[in-house]
């Protein structure tokens, strides 16, 4: 979330007012309606970009752009759009889009395994992912009595899982949850209905803080610069094999499948490793 806010705001304060010239597909999976075309954005001129979870929303007089990067995904800023065309092919550009007289991007992604999704709707709840998404963890509404309702309808949710779920919270991912849980010292498999009151509470700030501070980071950062300035903010995801900067031990690291997660054990388990799910079940 943090990033894609950084996103935001750079393209919120570049786009707005200009008018669309050219919308250019050039990763043909990556489109996912066809109700609206891509066409149905030119002439017309932007006039909001909004955040909704981990997806940015361009509303183009009225018809959506929509898109999520994924894992792999990225916007590539340009001043000045190049002036031959994008052209379909194997390369890592999905889309390019240019606004007039602001500039224009590119949405690229790396890597075979392509997830980075567009769409053209008349109403970003159109989109599925967004209608899925769950509360929006910085709303002002968002009290810490909601968030206890979500750990309590869920109790037998791990929390790291919980965080990550964007149908009960929206945009935390799997970075920022572990950066979550090693600021509030606790384990990423402890079960959300076994959490006390205090431990609920320290969650709860921790989710508020980490997340703030990291947009506070991303906001005024161009898109170049995004990713590294998250990296290098990240005390624990990342970071396996290096010291804990918070109290010296080694970070530690549970690999799954298609993922993995960080966790400091001197702040968060009590000194004790955490197995790998994969091969037997959490020590306790």
């Amino acid at each position: 979330m943090p990033e894609v806010e950084g996103l935001r705001a750079f393209l919120a304060e570049r786009l707005v007012g200009a008018t669309v010239t050219r919308a250019e597909l050039a990763a043909f999976s990556a489109l996912k309606t066809f109700t609206l075309p891509l066409s149905a954005l030119l002439g017309q001129e932007i006039t909001a970009v909004q955040r909704r979870g981990k997806f940015l929303c361009l509303d183009v007089s009225g018809t959506w752009l929509v898109f999520h990067l994924a894992r792999a995904g990225w916007l590539r800023w340009y001043e000045q759009a190049p002036a031959s065309p994008a052209k379909p092919g194997k390369g890592p550009l999905a889309l390019r889009l240019v606004a007039e007289p602001a500039g224009g991007f590119d949405l690229t992604e790396a890597g075979t395994q392509k997830h980075l999704a567009l769409y053209v709707v008349a109403d970003p709840g159109e989109v599925p992912g967004i209608a899925r998404l769950g509360p929006d963890p910085l709303a002002d509404d968002f009290d810490e009595a909601a968030f206890g309702a979500v750990l309590a309808e869920h109790a037998r949710t791990q929390i790291k899982g919980l965080l990550k779920d964007q149908s009960l919270l929206a945009g935390v991912g799997n970075a920022y949850s572990d950066e979550i849980l090693q600021a509030a010292k606790l384990s990423p498999f402890k079960l959300a209905g076994s959490l006390t009151g205090e431990e609920t509470s320290a969650l709860y700030a921790a989710v508020r803080k980490e997340l703030t501070a990291a947009i506070g980071r991303a906001v005024g950062l161009p898109p170049a610069e995004l990713k590294d300035g998250k990296r290098s903010s990240l005390r624990v995801h990342g970071r396996k094999g290096e010291p804990c900067p918070v109290c010296g031990t080694v970070v530690a690291e549970v690999s799954f499948a298609d993922s993995f997660l960080n966790y400091c054990p001197g702040c968060q388990t009590g000194g004790k490793l955490l197995a790998d799910r994969r091969l037997s079940k959490l020590l306790k």
